[in-house]
């Protein structure tokens, strides 16, 4: 049996793909943790959004998703002038975020305000993703001030972001949950 373990982490540095070894607070490792952690959090959404109204359309977007968000991850812990292991994020997967944020966006009302992130717990859950996938975009941005990065991938982040807002949105409005918004007080 393979071990899951390796030890040659225990001493706080992690390989990148090209075998170069760097601290694990790097840029790029805090930028393609952060992509992992919104690709858990959508699988969590994914979990509480099993079953209920529109998952059908829904559930296939977000498996895509987290699918993208690995070829994502991958492509942050190679340097640019390494050999990639998968194919790197593209401007085709940013166009087909557009595509997606365009059509579910065709089911809601138009924003007039703010609204406050939450509802079920799927769409809470979404939202929540949403501001990691924003981390994860300042963290790419923040790692390619360094060194070269795949300028796609801010991109697409960007997108992504904007993307989970949308289908959070839509899974409120696929359970008849109204949106809460904000309503800033006046100073008297």
């Amino acid at each position: 049996m393979k071990k899951i373990y390796t030890r040659t982490g225990d001493e706080g540095t992690t390989s990148l793909f090209g075998g170069e070894r760097v601290n694990k607070s790097h840029p790029r490792i805090d930028a393609y943790g952060t992509v992992d952690e919104t690709s858990s959090l959508i699988g969590l959404a994914r979990a509480q959004l099993e079953g209920r109204p529109g998952f059908d359309r829904l559930d296939p977007v977000l498996r895509r998703v987290q699918e993208e968000l690995f070829i994502l991850g991958a492509d942050l812990a190679t340097p640019a002038e390494a050999k990639p292991l998968v194919p790197r994020i593209a401007a085709s997967h940013v166009e087909q975020l557009e595509a997606d944020i365009d059509r579910f966006t065709e089911d809601l009302e138009p924003l007039r305000h703010f609204i406050l992130p939450g509802g079920t717990p799927g769409a809470a859950t979404l939202h929540v993703a949403r501001t990691t996938c924003r981390r994860a975009e300042r963290l790419t941005v923040k790692a390619t001030a360094l060194e070269p990065v795949n300028e796609q991938a801010t991109t697409y982040l960007n997108r992504l972001s904007d993307l989970l807002f949308v289908l959070a949105r839509w899974a409120n409005r696929q359970v008849g949950m109204r949106e809460d918004t904000w309503s800033p007080q006046k100073e008297e």
